[in-house]
């Protein structure tokens, strides 16, 4: 008879907080059982910049999941976003004596090349095998079985800043939950969004969020290339109120209306109401042109792709992006964002959505939930990741009397 387990993903945005609580079988198949997005407070360009904001806004969006699933989680894998995350390679070699690979020889060679890493005051997040070589030959995805004298290992690496994912980590502590692993947003949105030949042939996955944009190359079945750019949504809303002199809520909700990031012909035809800032008398509103308000989104996201392309061009990881690229992040459904990026970056574009996973609705299965759904495909399968007990956890997360000791605290 198939077993159930439940697992739960977190993703802390800019914008939206969002919480999956999902069944898997045994199979590896998962099942969405409870899911809520609340707005998000406290965080600001993906970093956590008021601590009880964010943790009121986390406590309301887990608390909605559970009541919708029907369960209490006790554990949650959590996204990780902001331009202090890093991405770099590491090649590791090992002599295994000419026996035949084994499963403990691998485990020891990630071992160790995680081991051999200098991380200071920073945190590793991810440590991806790429490939592997034996004897110095080409690289392989699977070498088990294979004799040889040296096993060695292509690794990517993303580390992110310690006292920023300590911050986070303290935070949902504070909700009584332990983070039971952490996942860069970019690349839990290309698990949940890319199809396998995407991933084997190479592929760009961007990720737009309301304070940053980050993006996640693939190639060969795995990520090489990781980076973010301090851009996105707000960023978009905050120009159109500069702009107009509008509030920054009346600006969202231009955006949000009548926003698009591609000219038409009748945008100088079609008028819009820009109330003034401190201004109370609607009479004092201005009527733009549409052909303004487009103007101001067209020049940031295009901003924003050149930006992006120019991290990706540095990279070194250009010659194995491909010609795919596929926009997450609720910032990416506004309308004209798939042209200008594919007019910005030379490449085929689409809208990427949250694949293989059941239970979602059609308002949660869009590109703006494609990280939330990738955290539960690497709950499920982590595509074979050196991991440590490295979660940094505050010193609230203990036993079950630890637990409700800081119950009374926060509301006593």
């Amino acid at each position: 008879m198939a077993t159930e387990r439940t697992i739960a993903a977190l993703d802390i945005g800019s914008t939206k907080i969002c919480c999956f609580i999902a069944k898997v079988t045994d199979a590896g198949r998962i099942r969405v059982t409870g899911m809520s997005h609340h707005a998000s407070a406290g965080v600001r360009g993906g970093v956590l910049v008021d601590m009880e904001a964010a943790y009121r806004a986390i406590l309301a969006a887990v608390h909605a999941a559970e009541q919708m699933a029907g369960a209490t989680i006790d554990q949650v894998i959590a996204s990780v976003a902001g331009p202090h995350m890093t991405s770099k390679q590491l090649l590791r070699e090992m002599v295994i004596g000419g026996g035949a690979i084994r499963d403990l020889d691998l485990r020891r060679l990630l071992q160790d090349a995680r081991n051999s890493v200098d991380l200071e005051d920073r945190m590793l997040v991810h440590a991806i095998p790429v490939g592997y070589s034996v004897d110095g030959g080409p690289l392989l995805r699977e070498p088990r079985g294979m004799h040889g004298q040296t096993l060695g290992v292509k690794m990517h690496l993303v580390t992110a800043n310690r006292a920023a994912v300590q911050n986070v980590a303290t935070c949902i502590s504070r909700c009584h939950l332990t983070v039971s692993d952490l996942a860069i947003a970019p690349y839990a949105a290309g698990l949940s969004a890319l199809v396998e030949d995407e991933k084997d042939l190479g592929a760009v996955v961007i990720d737009m969020g309301g304070g940053t944009t980050s993006f996640c190359v693939f190639y060969e079945g795995a990520a090489v290339h990781a980076d973010c750019v301090p851009v996105g949504g707000h960023h978009v809303t905050s120009d159109i109120a500069r702009g107009l002199s509008t509030p920054l809520n009346h600006a969202e909700r231009l955006k949000t209306l009548y926003g698009s990031a591609v000219p038409a012909a009748s945008d100088d035809r079609d008028l819009l109401d820009a109330p003034q800032v401190g201004e109370e008398d609607d009479a004092s509103s201005n009527r733009v042109p549409k052909s303004f308000l487009v103007s101001i989104i067209q020049a940031r996201i295009e901003e924003t792709f050149e930006l992006v392309k120019r991290r990706l061009d540095g990279s070194g990881a250009a010659g194995l992006a491909g010609q795919r690229v596929v926009l997450t992040g609720g910032a990416s459904q506004l309308p004209g964002v798939r042209e200008v990026a594919s007019r910005t970056l030379g490449k085929q574009v689409r809208h990427g959505r949250p694949l293989g996973v059941s239970g979602l609705a059609e308002a949660t299965g869009g590109p703006a939930f494609a990280t939330a759904a990738g955290l539960l495909h690497f709950a499920v399968d982590d595509r074979g990741e050196a991991k440590s007990a490295a979660v940094p956890q505050s010193a609230a997360e203990g036993g079950f009397f630890t637990r409700m000791g800081g119950w009374f605290r926060e509301n006593f």
